[in-house]
């Protein structure tokens, strides 16, 4: 008897380069996943192109200039983005971010506040030192309330944002006691929803794959023409603010105070925050 043997199953070059597109499909989808999930916050359309790139390091100076000059209308008192991952709160029916202490008042010859100041509405460790730290602007007003003794102006202002998991909180107060020099003070927080820890501004240009020589170096560029411009104005006999060009504070490692907005980072050089003075640089990304 002959026995006859079935066929092997033979694979034709075609149907090889297809099972071959599919794992590499499948290999390629597990690496992106993994990407995204543990080294980057971008949708993973823009990581493939698929989606526009964002305008963050993309603007021309025309748009900068918009955005400088249109600085201190972004200041809201409220959270424009509250989409992220969702954290403990400690108030559930109350947003990430909510204005805590909200006073308008005034007194013929003795202050005039109107204050908005703002409660992180997170159960952490962390996110209490914020808030303690932020509670500092309630205490000045309660001071010049109480105090009643110099004519006072003092306002206090701020704006929310989430993006990429991360909520970045920027406060800024104005204040004009008596013959004082004006002083401007601008407070900045940035946490990491995912990872429940704060973000450093070196953490967050790798974040949004920012190179970080390249912002140092357009740091120390707009730094120094804004000192050629202190240059020009005192030798005009005008008292300006003096920057010190080879200062530690504008290394990116010590700037600590930036605020990420849905298309732009702010970074910005408070000079309020330690002298009496409302002078600032604030580098647009």
């Amino acid at each position: 008897m002959k026995v006859v043997l079935p066929d092997e199953k033979v694979f034709n070059k075609k149907q090889i380069a297809i099972y071959i597109t599919i794992i590499v499909v499948c290999i390629i989808s597990v690496i992106i996943a993994f990407y995204v999930q543990f080294y980057a916050r971008i949708d993973i359309g823009r990581f493939l192109g698929f989606e526009s790139e964002t305008k963050i390091g993309n603007k021309t100076e025309e748009e900068i200039g918009i955005l400088k000059s249109q600085f201190e209308q972004i200041f809201t008192n409220s959270i424009e983005n509250a989409n992220g991952q969702v954290n403990k709160k400690k108030e559930a029916d109350k947003p990430l971010v909510y204005t805590k202490v909200q006073k308008k008042e005034s007194k013929l010859n003795s202050y005039d506040v109107e204050v908005y100041i703002p409660y992180i509405n997170i159960d952490n460790e962390i996110v209490e030192q914020y808030n303690n730290d932020i509670d500092s602007f309630a205490q000045k007003t309660n001071q010049i309330i109480e105090s009643q003794g110099k004519n006072t102006v003092y306002t206090v202002e701020y704006v929310a944002n989430i993006k990429d998991d991360i909520l970045s909180l920027m406060i800024r107060s104005n204040l004009k006691e008596g013959s004082n020099a004006q002083r401007v003070i601008i407070q900045t927080y940035n946490y990491d929803l995912r990872n429940n820890k704060e973000i450093t501004l070196e953490k967050m240009l790798r974040i949004e794959n920012l190179e970080q020589n390249q912002i140092q170096e357009k740091i120390k560029s707009e730094i120094e023409i804004e000192q050629k411009k202190v240059e020009d104005l005192k030798s005009l006999g005008y008292n300006i603010y003096n920057r010190e060009l080879n200062s530690d504070i504008y290394k990116i490692e010590n700037s600590k105070q930036y605020y990420l907005d849905n298309d732009t980072l702010y970074i910005i050089y408070a000079y309020g925050n330690d002298k009496f003075t409302s002078e600032m640089d604030l580098i647009i990304i």
